[in-house]
């Protein structure tokens, strides 16, 4: 068969295996019509209010492998059905794989078109393309659920989380390469978002349905928090402090030290150059090994700010200015944050442009270089102090939260 033929039939039956009804299949095993019961809808979240938590969690994991079968093997059957060289590209196959699964999911076929809302078969297919976003919103998913106790908006937060990781995350989102992707995340949170219209009117409302309230609820969300807090503080406070000043100080006694077994024993500048030329070259190297670490670094404080202020909004109900200190704490530093990074990326961009072989643009970037410098430092040491003041309040979080019309007796139900 010509690799087209073999494309197109796959992705023939990446559409069918992503319409297979398992939630109403399941539901009818059960002698339950789950489009007559619930919400309506037969997707994992209504099997598990009609079901029951097992049969819902067997629901979703089902729903979720529709997503993940068909984008995983599509490429390598292709490979196997046929010898050629020709075809569409690997990313391509992959991504329709993934949409016609999705839509499978929300439009199947076997039921008139009537289906789910595609969150647990689009998970699945966000798994094989890109899974460290795809971890990273089921980390807030998760998260967003235990504060809210509200599936839908969980649902909703995680997309938005998705598409915004993969696009911050990745160097050229919307390169020739990547743009498949790209546009498949964005439509995949566009449907989901249209599909969970009747949610979000629920929630604008205030009548959306939660989940009831469990034991160890409040317990993992003062560890979440902690955690959070605990990294971010730790993780920035150390590379301001600590990793940055010894790596500019290495690269000085490199630098100056001559050849070496740090350079190999290879002269990287001669002995007799001027002190202003060893000390551009030191700064120069340091910076190109600083340089790679602020996306991870600021990505890192962004996840971890965000993780902090979401379990923070938890406890704004319960009243108390310890409470309401923390959130104000946690969003202070994610706005230092968001205001820092693209400072930031500037001043990678002044660092290397000092050196430019055009003299105008180098005498321009050095005089740029240091305000702009000394406001990135500047945001960064606010962004550790209100970290680790956020830090230090997680001594008093509660224990139980319920609303009160006294703050007092809230902030004494706390841990000391």
């Amino acid at each position: 068969m010509s690799p087209q033929l073999v494309a197109l039939l796959l992705l023939a039956a990446s559409y069918l295996i992503g319409a297979i009804p398992f939630g109403y299949l399941t539901g009818k095993l059960r002698g339950v019509d789950l489009f007559a019961a619930g919400s309506g809808n037969i997707g994992a979240t209504n099997a598990a209010r009609v079901l029951g938590a097992k049969f819902g969690i067997l629901v979703f994991i089902l729903d979720f492998l529709k997503g993940v079968v068909p984008c995983a093997t599509i490429v390598p059957l292709s490979r196997i059905l046929t010898s050629e060289n020709e075809g569409l590209p690997a990313t391509l196959l992959q991504v329709g794989a993934a949409s016609l699964a999705f839509l499978g999911h929300m439009f199947p076929v076997y039921l008139g078109f009537r289906g789910g809302k595609g969150v647990a078969t689009g998970a699945g297919t966000i798994f094989v393309l890109v899974p460290g976003p795809a971890a990273l919103t089921v980390v807030f998913w998760i998260t967003t659920l235990l504060v809210t106790r509200t599936v839908s908006l969980a649902s909703l937060v995680s997309v938005v989380v998705l598409v915004a990781s993969y696009a911050l995350g990745t160097q050229n989102p919307f390169s020739s390469d990547a743009l498949p992707i790209a546009c498949y995340l964005i439509a995949g949170a566009t449907m989901v978002f249209v599909k969970h219209r009747g949610n979000i009117k629920r929630l604008l409302q205030g009548t959306e349905n939660r989940i009831g309230e469990f034991a160890m609820r409040q317990t993992i969300l003062r560890g979440l928090h902690i955690i959070a807090l605990g990294f971010w503080f730790g993780g920035a406070g150390f590379f301001n402090f600590f990793a940055a000043p010894a790596i500019f100080t290495s690269f000085e006694q490199v630098v100056n030290a001559g050849p070496s077994d740090r350079t190999a024993q290879i002269t990287i500048i001669p002995a007799d150059a001027s002190p202003k030329s060893k000390d551009a070259l030191s700064k120069a190297l340091a910076g190109s090994a600083v340089g790679p670490i602020f996306p991870r670094y600021f990505a890192m404080q962004a996840i971890c700010g965000l993780l902090a202020l979401l379990t923070a909004l938890s406890w704004w109900k319960a009243g108390g200015k310890v409470n309401r200190w923390r959130i104000y704490l946690c969003a202070t530093g994610l706005l230092t944050v968001a205001i820092g990074w693209p400072i930031s990326n500037h001043v990678s961009e002044l660092r290397l442009l000092r050196f430019a072989a055009d003299s105008t643009i180098a005498s321009a970037a050095k005089a740029d270089f240091t305000s702009w410098h000394l406001m990135s430092l500047f945001l960064s040491f606010v962004t550790v102090c209100l970290a680790g003041v956020a830090l230090a309040l997680a001594s008093r979080l509660p224990i139980e939260v319920t609303p009160t019309a006294k703050c007092e007796s809230v902030e004494q139900k706390t841990v000391v």
